[in-house]
């Protein structure tokens, strides 16, 4: 059953070693995420799940001990998605770039409150498949946490990623206080196709995390909202 969810962005300039010098733009993020981490270690979950936009070829599960590199963004960075199991060999296969940045914020909090597991998802994966993959992730333990990372709209300025469109604002707006609220009807009508014209990574693991949370009753806690660089953030507690 799901006890807490931390609902986090996933730009890889959240890590400041990628960030260099534009690192303290987003230093008020960190501390949001590192707050929404407390949540979930507060809740003494049995079993944390990083759930994320899985980009190139990064879909599917990670055992605990993945890693991800940071190279591809001009830095010499690896992380590891908690601890190899004792006698295990160390996974292969590498995480996608949001679960690494989930991993992280996750060494950066030094987590150790229960064995970390990553799942990426299909950025235009169907609401029925969220569905079912969330209600999946909450079986998986007793008590259950979920970190999901995901950004809203890259569409928000004329110098974001995906340009300016008029939609993104609303779109942003009622995705906000959806995870700021822990609305599962309102998550749960988020248009994928807009989402996906506006460039929106979120919207699958948000919706996992909707159906996840059915019937836990609960509540959500907004953190942190802004949009630098046009493209939507949002850091939400469930507890």
């Amino acid at each position: 059953m799901l006890v807490a969810a931390a609902v986090c962005p996933c730009p890889p300039l959240l890590v400041p070693d990628v960030a260099a010098g534009a690192a303290p733009e987003l230093d008020a993020a960190r501390s949001a995420c590192a707050d929404a981490l407390g949540v979930l270690a507060a809740a003494r979950p049995d079993l944390l799940v990083v759930v994320g936009p899985a980009g190139a070829g990064g879909s599917g599960s990670f055992p605990e001990g993945s890693e991800g590199s940071f190279s591809g963004f001009g830095v010499g960075l690896t992380v590891r998605l908690g601890e190899v199991p004792e006698g295990s060999p160390v996974p292969e296969r590498g995480l996608p770039a949001s679960l690494a940045v989930g991993a992280w914020l996750l060494a950066r909090a030094r987590w150790t409150a229960a064995p970390a597991e990553g799942l990426g998802v299909e950025e235009r994966s169907a609401a029925a498949d969220c569905e079912r993959t969330g209600r999946d992730l909450a079986a998986r333990a007793d008590r259950v946490a979920l970190l999901v990372m995901g950004d809203g709209s890259a569409c928000r300025t004329v110098k974001a990623p995906g340009y300016l469109d008029e939609r993104a604002v609303d779109f942003d707006a009622a995705a906000v206080r959806a995870l700021g609220s822990a609305d599962l009807a309102a998550l749960s009508a988020l248009d994928g196709s807009l989402a996906y014209e506006l460039k929106v990574s979120g919207r699958a693991p948000w919706q996992v995390l909707e159906s996840a949370a059915r019937g836990a009753g609960l509540g959500g806690q907004l953190l942190y909202e802004d949009a630098p660089y046009g493209v939507g953030y949002a850091v939400a507690a469930w507890s």
